[in-house]
């Protein structure tokens, strides 16, 4: 009896039970996502006037999301297939074959020869951001050592940084943004392009860049490669919003084919979030350019072998919906039309925001405002105007002065003007 009594009081004391050996007591809190944590924010505000320009993702003018008509037929003719050429069984490692063809065409053209050679590797992966993991993860293990080092623009989307340095690579940053110009920094970025590694990797965003809306000229990106060729630099190229940038899908994969022409390896990650509004799918696809069409086979089953431990297999629903917009000339060429509408209504957007800052006289120059392109504005905004932003007038945007177009409209557009002519005004009188 005594036995058991001592054996009661060792499992029932504070140290076994209490808050002393608790086995996740010593994991902090971590900090809000600096873009999901503004929607947060957005969300548990109950001002009517509000606005969300941190979500990086399309709204109609009326504010709401947006579902494709082409996908919306796209659904309607899957379900009416489910149990006979569609199921829920699992997709291959690296998805259909069909999706594989139908994505190196939009991306690389119909007459690129790596892909009439069967020079491309291509796996379905979660999206843009799955298929960046995946390449970091393929660099490191099959890479030689300075493929290791990869160079991403100053600023970049606020999640490469961490996808890389998470999967062992060494991050280091070009310039990109010009504060006195707000525009692109070309001399400081092809100066540290000069000092990089021989064999490193560069990160370059294929068009519409993130955040800053800026995209070097065809001549630029001429001599930028022209740089990476003679240093022997790699490069990786983040394609998220081709036909989404200008509403052309030939001109936003202008810099893509450019590399291929000249003859580079390279890896491509492709995502099909904005362009075709499936945020949530997840689908995007890595393609790999080889030298020989033996290496883009050889390329693909070790693809295959980092996809299989990290997540198996990919979701089946989103490869569907591309095949069926991609695969369907009728289809595909509608797609092409509400492409161009997505584009122009952020254009339209841009045009009001800028011309109503410059007729109110707001203090600077606002023409970056068109000049830059795609779904985001690095407005040149400083902290002190964001934190004003959003405290005084409930509009929510990355303190960076970062802004998503889609979330203006014309029914909100004149109050986000006055808006920013306060602040910037205010910050002014007290310098």
């Amino acid at each position: 009896l005594a036995q058991a009594a001592a054996s009661r009081a060792i499992f029932s004391a504070p140290h076994f039970l209490g808050v002393a050996m608790a086995l996740f007591a010593h994991i902090k809190e971590a900090p809000l996502d600096p873009i999901l944590g503004t929607t947060q924010l957005y969300n548990a505000d109950t001002d009517k006037r509000k606005i969300n320009l941190g979500v990086g993702a399309y709204r109609t003018e009326q504010g709401k999301p947006y579902v494709l008509d082409v996908i919306l037929e796209a659904e309607r003719e899957m379900l009416a297939e489910l149990r006979t050429s569609i199921d829920k069984e699992y997709a291959t490692i690296d998805g259909p074959a069909e999706l594989k063809t139908l994505t190196q065409k939009l991306c690389f053209g119909p007459d690129s020869g790596a892909f009439k050679e069967g020079r491309i590797a291509s796996v379905q992966a979660l999206s843009g951001t799955g298929a960046l993991r995946v390449v970091s993860e393929f660099t490191r293990q099959h890479l030689a050592p300075e493929a290791r080092e990869i160079w991403c623009s100053d600023p970049t989307w606020g999640n490469h940084t961490a996808i890389f340095e998470n999967a062992g690579l060494k991050v280091k940053m070009y310039p990109y943004w010009n504060p006195a110009t707000k525009g692109l920094d070309f001399a400081g970025m092809t100066a540290a392009l000069k000092s990089a590694t021989p064999g490193a990797m560069v990160l370059l965003h294929a068009c519409a860049h993130n955040p800053t809306g800026i995209d070097p000229t065809e001549d630029q990106w001429k001599q930028i490669a022209a740089l990476m060729k003679e240093k022997r630099l790699i490069p990786l190229l983040d394609s998220a919003y081709q036909g989404y940038a200008t509403g052309d899908l030939d001109k936003d994969a202008w810099a893509i084919r450019l590399f291929e022409k000249m003859g580079f390896e390279f890896f491509l990650c492709q995502s099909f979030a904005k362009n075709l509004g499936l945020y949530g799918e997840r689908i995007g696809m890595l393609h790999v350019v080889t030298q020989q069409a033996a290496h883009a086979k050889t390329v693909l089953s070790q693809l295959k072998l980092v996809i299989r431990p990290m997540y198996s297999s990919p979701p089946r629903h989103g490869a569907h919906l591309v095949m069926k917009v991609l695969g369907d000339e009728a289809r595909f060429q509608r797609w092409r039309v509400e492409l161009k509408a997505m584009a122009d209504r952020i254009c339209e957007v841009r045009s009001l925001l800028r011309g109503g800052l410059e007729a109110k006289g707001t203090p600077g120059k606002w023409n970056h405002i068109t000049d830059q392109i795609g779904m985001f504005s690095f407005t040149g905004l400083t902290q002190t105007h964001c934190e004003r932003l959003i405290k005084d007038h409930h509009i929510y945007l990355l303190k960076s002065g970062r802004i998503s177009m889609a979330g203006l409209n014309k029914a909100n557009t004149q109050y986000m003007v006055d808006a920013v002519d306060e602040v910037v005004r205010h910050a002014a009188s007290k310098m």
